[in-house]
């Protein structure tokens, strides 16, 4: 079963998707057409960014509907025109990188679509096994708006594709989540809120967020509701599907009986979080005790790392734990085990002071030395954390981690990058960006450390291991193959103790998809590791069509055994889940 045809037209057909005029596509502002020339002239571009398709991005006029009162009006106008004559023509002095340029982050399959409601009966090729009941979601960043100015990958608003299966047939839809960034701006009818990583930089980033709180201050925003856009993970906790990102508090959503998405609103956990206004976009859920542990980071103020706990019902085991590091850090994912929580101390820091002189709040300190903390996951301080040095390490995610009783050793699986900022500055062909499936062992006896390569030489990223296996030895995880980066080829089914890849699947020319999920055959009775299923996202480029496709995990070629057609093409994204029909059931309203 091909996923895909091979191309008749060849390489010379592939171009550039954003193009102008009769093609009907999106024209960039000639700006930013003159941008993208000049990074396709400056750095060797991946066709990972282009089409032989058009593919156009859902950038859609919406009725401007404020309601606010005649000053409010004249405060929005003011602020609006010192945006147009002081924040633009300043940004646009500063050459965008390709990292930060939509018209390379917003080409090809990275484009925006619009939402989808719910289409049922779907086309299926093959048998949906039975025993997949419930439903698969997947976050992903899809900007509502067209950019003004700078757009990263991760900048854009989330939105979650949905695949439920029941009975053997499939429905799908894709639906914003509706944090108060988007309906601000969907009132306006633009883009303004300020961009994390595409605008926050130098003066002009200086002056977004001065605009960004004179909003504020009018009442034309609620500063007090975050800017967050929710793109990144997903995790089903205590009947709540929460989508999320480190830049604000989880936003609940909620799947209807017909397989639609509905956002339910910004979740602080029962006011639980002590003042903290954000979390981490990948929490861990113990699997036998249904534990819910979190970290939240602050990048202005102290304490910059917090840890929070709660029991299987939602309510907190104590109060949260202060960590204490020297500089506010990204912290991106973390790991628990049995008995510790795994906190990463890396890299990646912020300092916002660097907006002043002209630069980025996010940098990679090279004098730093990485290092990992280990905690007992139970303690309500920070007292008992054993810091150790893991020289040379940049681990943006972290696949599981389990004790070695018979060496006292903590052991990591992560995908360690290279260079440690190469997500958010430029890379070539001199500078290539390498993620590493890797092992890391933690000695909190002695200090010590040792990290080895698990799979040397292929870029492994974006991955699962059986949820049942979580904080505890796992004999398998499966991996996205991100060749060429940032495209996903094909996905490998890698023993991390023998250390080879014993399954794999490519999906073929002109064919790339996303992170894989492991889904177990039963999941509420025991079983072998990989008795289960993998799924994933598929996109064909070479005719923009997409689908979902179930992979058997026990064969050596992950074989495919049932493919959805879907009705709208899925965007390359980040993270997802699968909520059972027995979780759905749970749900709360």
């Amino acid at each position: 079963m091909a996923f895909c045809c091979k191309s008749v037209l060849g390489e010379n057909a592939i171009r550039t998707v954003l193009t102008a005029g009769e093609s009907g596509m999106w024209e960039l502002p000639s700006a930013m057409r003159k941008t993208m020339v000049s990074a396709d002239s400056k750095l060797k571009i991946s066709t990972a960014l282009e089409l032989p398709v058009k593919t156009k991005p859902a950038f859609q006029e919406v009725e401007k509907g404020a309601k606010w009162n005649p000053l409010q009006k004249l405060a929005a106008a003011v602020l609006d025109a010192a945006e147009e004559t002081l924040v633009l023509p300043l940004e646009k002095q500063r050459p965008l990188p390709m990292t930060s340029d939509p018209a390379v982050q917003l080409r090809g399959n990275f484009a925006p679509v619009p939402e989808t409601p719910v289409k049922h009966d779907l086309e299926v090729e093959g048998r949906i096994p039975t025993c997949l009941d419930g439903v698969y979601v997947r976050n992903g960043a899809n900007p509502r708006f067209e950019p003004r100015g700078g757009h990263h990958l991760f900048d854009g608003d989330g939105m979650i594709h949905a695949v439920t299966l029941r009975h053997g047939k499939a429905s799908y839809s894709c639906r914003f989540t509706e944090t108060e960034r988007l309906v601000s701006e969907e009132r306006a009818g633009r883009s303004f809120y300020p961009k994390p990583i595409g605008e926050l930089h130098g003066h002009g980033g200086l002056l977004r967020l001065l605009l960004h709180a004179a909003r504020g201050l009018c009442g034309l925003v609620n500063a007090g509701k975050g800017m967050g856009v929710a793109n990144a993970g997903l995790a089903f906790f205590n009947g709540r599907l929460l989508a999320m990102s480190e830049d604000d508090l989880p936003y609940a959503v909620r799947v209807t009986g017909d397989g639609d998405l509905v956002t339910a609103g910004r979740f602080d956990f029962d006011g639980q979080l002590h003042g903290s206004s954000t979390v981490i976009a990948h929490p861990s859920i113990d699997p036998n005790t249904g534990e819910f542990f979190v970290l939240s980071y602050n990048v202005v103020g102290r304490p910059h790392l917090r840890y929070f706990h709660f029991n299987r019902d939602g309510t907190t085991s104590g109060p949260p734990v202060d960590i204490n590091i020297r500089h506010p850090t990204m912290v991106h994912d973390f790991a628990v085990t049995k008995r510790h929580i795994i906190v990463p101390d890396q890299q990646m820091i912020f300092n916002i002071f660097r907006m002043f002189v002209g630069g980025s709040p996010v940098l990679y300190d090279s004098e730093k030395i990485p290092r990992f903390g280990v905690m007992p996951r139970n303690d309500t301080d920070d007292r008992r954390m054993t810091w150790i040095e893991v020289p040379g390490c940049f681990c943006f995610h972290l696949w599981n981690a389990w004790e070695e009783p018979d060496t006292n050793e903590v052991v990591v699986v992560g995908s360690c990058m290279t260079p440690p900022d190469g997500v958010f500055n430029e890379y070539s062909d001199k500078r290539p960006l390498r993620s590493i499936l890797s092992e890391i062992r933690l000695n909190p006896t002695t200090g010590a450390s040792a990290r080895s390569e698990i799979f040397p030489g292929l870029n492994l990223e974006a991955g699962q291991i059986n949820r049942r296996y979580v904080g505890q030895r796992s004999r398998y995880a499966y991996m996205a193959i991100a060749e060429p980066w940032p495209r996903v080829s094909g996905i490998a089914k890698v023993n991390l103790e023998s250390r080879e890849i014993v399954a794999k699947i490519l999906f073929g020319e002109g064919c790339y998809g996303g992170e894989p999920y492991f889904v177990a055959r039963s999941p509420s009775s025991p079983s072998a590791e990989d008795d289960g299923y993998v799924v994933t996202f598929v996109n064909n480029e070479n005719t923009g069509k997409s689908e979902f496709v179930i992979l058997d995990a026990r064969t050596r070629g992950l074989d495919v055994v049932a493919s959805v057609k879907l009705p709208s093409r899925v965007p390359y994204g980040f993270h997802g889940t699968f909520i059972t029909g027995d979780e759905l059931a749970r749900q709360r309203v």
